[in-house]
C-alpha cells in the first residue's frame, strides 16, 4: 500500500472512531449546540479537508461542477441546516463525507491494483548493459550501446537490447513478454529480444538494434500510449458527465427554491428547511462518481489483464472494437502456419537435383524470407556470395540474380509468366518454386509449411466466441491454400495474392458487412492491410517492426490461441461496462426521484452515491482478480454504449 493510501486509511479510522464516539455520547449526554458543532467540525475537517480544498480550487479555476463541489455543498448545507433548526444533528454531514471517502479509498485501491498489473510489465525495462572495456565488465546505459556491439548477459540478468547470440547457450524466461511460463532455449546464432531474463549460463550477444528500437522499448511505448486512445463508451461518459452535473445542480437549486416560493404564493408555509434538505439529498444522490470512475477503470483493468497474458492492446478504443469483430482475416505464413518451410520434393529438368538446389540457394542468398531460408537449408553448403551479383527481389513474384555468370530466376509461376518462360505445373501440394536459367526452364522445387500446433483449436474457439467468418488471404498457390483451409476449418480463403491485392480483398470484405473486421498478420508485407482493417492484430514479438507499428493489438508470441483469449477479455470487459452503466443509472434516477419526493434521506443518498460507486468499482475489478483466459460460450450481439 502506498504512503498516500496509508495516510487516507489512518484518516478514515480516526474520523470513524471519533464519529462513533460522538454518536454514542450524543445519545447519552445532551451536549450544548456549540460543543456538538465544534466536535463534529473537527471530525469533518479530519476526513474532508482535502475534498473542500479541491472544491475551492475547482471554483477558482472555473471547474466547479464536479463531485468535490457536490460533496462540499451537500455536507456544508446539511451542517448549516442543523444549526438553523437548532437540532444539533451534525452526524449526517460527517457521515456523508466519511462514507464518500471510504468509497474513494476503495476506488484508489482498485485503480492501484489495475495500474500495478500494467506497471509489472514496466519491470522489463533493463537498467544497464554489460560491455567489455580493457578486459573488465562495465555497466553501461543501454541507450549508449551502439548497434553491432557485443554485450554480456549473466545469469539472472535481463537482456537489454535485441541481438544475436554469438557465444554461449541458455534458457530464457519470456513470461514478461509473452505471458508464457515455459523457458525458451537459445544457443549460438539464436535471435534474442530485450526484456527476457537469462536463466542459466552466460551469453555474449551482438546487438542488432539501438535500444530505442528494441522490443522492450516498443512494448513500453505501446503501453504508455494506450491510455490516450479512449473508447466510445469512455467518450460517452465524459460527454454525459459534462451535461449531467450542471443539470442536477440547477435541478437541486430549483428543488430548494421553487416549491417554497409556490407554497408562499398559495398562502401556505414555505417550509424552507424541508425543501433545502431535499435539495441537498438530491445533490448527494446525483454525484456521477460510479460512472465517471468505473467505466475507465473497467477498460484499464481489461488492458492490464490482457497485458499480463502477453496481449498488448494500444488503447481502450481497440479493446471495445474487438468485442464487435465478427470477421477475422488471417495471413497464412507465420500466422496460421509455422513459417518454417521444408523442401519436400525437387523435380529437375535440365540439371541434377543438387545443381538445381544450388542455383536456387545462391539466387536467394540475400533474402530473409522463410522460403529462402528453407532453400539454403536444403542445399546444405556454405554459399560463396562473390559468385552472385545483380540480385533483384520482385515482391510477390520471386528473385532474379546472376550466378556464376548465368541469369537465374527463382519464384512462382507468375514470375515465369512475367519472364516469358514456359513452365511445368506441379501436382504436389505445397508452395512450388520454379527455376529458370538463361531463360530456359530448369525445374521446380516443392516446399511445404505445416500449420501451428494450436491453429485449429484457436479457430474453433473463435467460432464459439461468435466469429462468423474466418478468411485466409495468402500469396501461396491454390493447392497449398486449399489444403491449409481444409485442415484448419476456415470458412473461406483467397490464394495467389500480391500485398496490394490483400488490401483490395479486405476492403471488399469490409464493404460486404456491417460488423467489424480484424486482420491478423506478422510480415512486413502485412503492414498495409493491418492499417486498412478495422482492427489490426500483429502476431509475435519476432514479427516485423512495420507490422507491429501498423497493428492495433500486438500478440507477444506466435500462439494463435491468444486471439480468442483477447476476444474473451474484450467481451468480459464490455459486459462489465454495460452492467455498470445500467446499474448506476437505474439506481441514480430511482433515488433522485425518491429524494425529490422527500422519501429518500441522506443515508439513502450515501448508498446511492458511495454504495453504487463501490459496487461498480468492485465489479470492474473482477477482470484483475479473475482474468478471462478463454470463454467457450458464444457471445451475444451487443450494441454500442453511445
Amino acid at each position: 500500500m502506498k504512503k498516500k493510501q496509508k495516510k487516507m486509511l489512518v484518516r478514515i479510522i480516526v474520523s470513524a472512531v471519533m464519529f462513533t464516539v460522538l454518536m454514542i455520547v450524543g445519545h447519552i449526554v445532551n451536549m450544548p449546540l456549540w460543543l456538538s458543532g465544534v466536535l463534529y467540525l473537527v471530525c469533518y475537517v479530519i476526513i474532508g479537508y482535502d475534498i473542500v480544498r479541491k472544491a475551492a480550487l475547482g471554483i477558482s479555476n472555473g471547474r466547479m461542477m464536479d463531485e468535490n463541489f457536490l460533496m462540499t455543498v451537500a455536507t456544508v448545507g446539511a451542517a448549516a441546516l442543523a444549526v438553523y433548526s437548532k437540532s444539533g444533528d451534525f452526524a449526517e454531514a460527517v457521515a456523508v463525507m466519511l462514507f464518500y471517502q471510504v468509497g474513494e479509498f476503495f476506488q484508489g485501491m482498485a485503480v492501484g491494483r489495475s495500474r500495478r498489473s500494467i506497471s509489472e510489465l514496466m519491470d522489463i525495462r533493463p537498467d544497464y548493459a554489460n560491455i567489455m572495456q580493457d578486459g573488465k565488465l562495465v555497466k553501461a546505459d543501454p541507450d549508449e550501446v551502439e548497434t553491432g556491439s557485443i554485450i554480456i548477459v549473466q545469469q539472472g540478468e535481463k537482456i537489454p537490447i535485441d541481438g544475436v547470440v554469438v557465444k554461449g547457450a541458455s534458457a530464457l524466461n519470456t513470461s514478461a513478454l509473452t505471458g508464457e511460463s515455459a523457458p525458451r532455449d537459445v544457443c549460438e546464432g539464436s535471435e534474442v529480444v530485450s526484456g527476457c531474463i537469462n536463466l542459466s549460463g552466460v551469453l555474449e550477444i551482438k546487438t542488432t538494434k539501438p535500444f530505442g528500437e528494441s522490443t522492450v522499448s516498443r512494448i513500453l511505448e505501446l503501453v504508455e500510449e494506450s491510455a490516450s486512445k479512449r473508447s466510445r463508451s469512455e467518450d460517452f461518459i465524459t460527454r454525459f458527465a459534462r451535461i449531467y452535473t450542471p443539470a442536477v445542480c440547477f435541478s437541486a437549486l430549483a428543488l430548494a427554491v421553487l416549491p417554497p416560493v409556490i407554497r408562499l404564493l398559495i398562502g401556505s408555509s414555505a417550509m424552507w428547511a424541508q425543501w433545502i434538505y431535499r435539495a441537498l439529498t438530491f445533490l448527494v444522490i446525483s454525484c456521477p462518481c460510479a460512472l465517471v470512475i468505473s467505466i475507465p477503470l473497467s477498460f484499464f483493468s481489461g488492458i492490464g489483464s490482457a497485458s499480463r497474458q502477453g496481449i498488448l492492446i494500444k488503447g481502450s478504443v481497440y479493446l471495445e472494437m474487438l468485442s464487435k469483430v465478427r470477421t477475422i482475416v488471417f495471413d497464412k505464413t507465420g500466422t496460421l502456419t509455422k513459417g518454417v518451410f521444408e523442401v519436400s520434393a525437387v523435380h529437375h529438368n535440365a540439371f541434377e537435383e543438387k545443381k538445381l538446389l544450388e542455383y536456387a540457394a545462391c539466387a536467394e542468398c540475400s533474402s530473409s524470407h522463410p522460403i529462402s531460408l528453407s532453400l539454403r537449408r536444403a542445399y546444405g553448403s556454405e554459399i560463396d556470395r562473390s559468385r552472385v551479383s545483380d540480385i533483384e527481389e520482385i515482391s510477390g513474384f520471386g528473385v532474379t540474380a546472376v550466378v556464376d555468370g548465368e541469369r537465374v530466376a527463382v519464384g512462382n509461376k507468375k514470375l515465369m509468366q512475367k519472364l516469358g518462360v514456359e513452365y511445368k505445373d506441379c501436382h504436389s501440394t505445397g508452395t512450388v518454386i520454379h527455376i529458370s536459367v538463361n531463360g530456359s526452364y530448369s525445374g521446380h522445387i516443392v516446399i511445404s509449411d505445416m500449420p501451428k500446433q494450436n491453429s485449429k483449436q484457436a479457430l474453433e474457439l473463435l467460432k464459439q466466441e461468435g466469429i462468423s467468418r474466418l478468411v485466409m488471404l495468402t500469396g501461396d498457390s491454390e493447392k497449398a491454400a486449399a489444403k491449409a483451409a481444409a485442415e484448419l476449418g476456415l470458412t473461406d480463403y483467397v490464394s495467389e495474392l500480391l500485398p496490394d491485392q490483400k488490401v483490395s480483398e479486405v476492403e471488399k470484405l469490409i464493404s460486404e458487412q456491417d460488423a467489424k473486421l480484424a486482420f491478423v498478420g506478422d510480415g512486413i508485407n502485412d503492414a498495409p492491410v493491418l492499417s486498412r482493417a478495422d482492427l489490426g492484430i500483429a502476431m509475435g514479438a519476432m514479427g516485423s517492426d512495420a507490422a507491429i507499428e501498423a497493428a492495433d493489438i500486438v500478440l507477444m508470441d506466435d500462439d494463435p490461441l491468444k486471439i480468442p483469449k483477447a476476444i474473451a477479455i474484450s467481451g468480459k470487459c464490455i459486459g462489465i461496462v454495460y452492467q455498470n452503466i445500467v446499474f448506476a443509472l437505474a439506481v441514480k434516477f430511482g433515488c433522485l426521484l425518491l429524494g425529490a419526493l422527500g422519501i429518500a434521506n441522506m443515508w439513502l443518498a450515501i448508498f446511492a452515491d458511495v454504495g453504487v460507486m463501490v459496487l461498480a468499482v468492485l465489479n470492474s475489478m473482477r477482470q484483475v482478480c479473475t482474468p478471462a483466459n478463454r470463454s467457450h460460450a458464444p457471445r451475444p450481439e451487443r450494441e454500442t454504449a453511445a
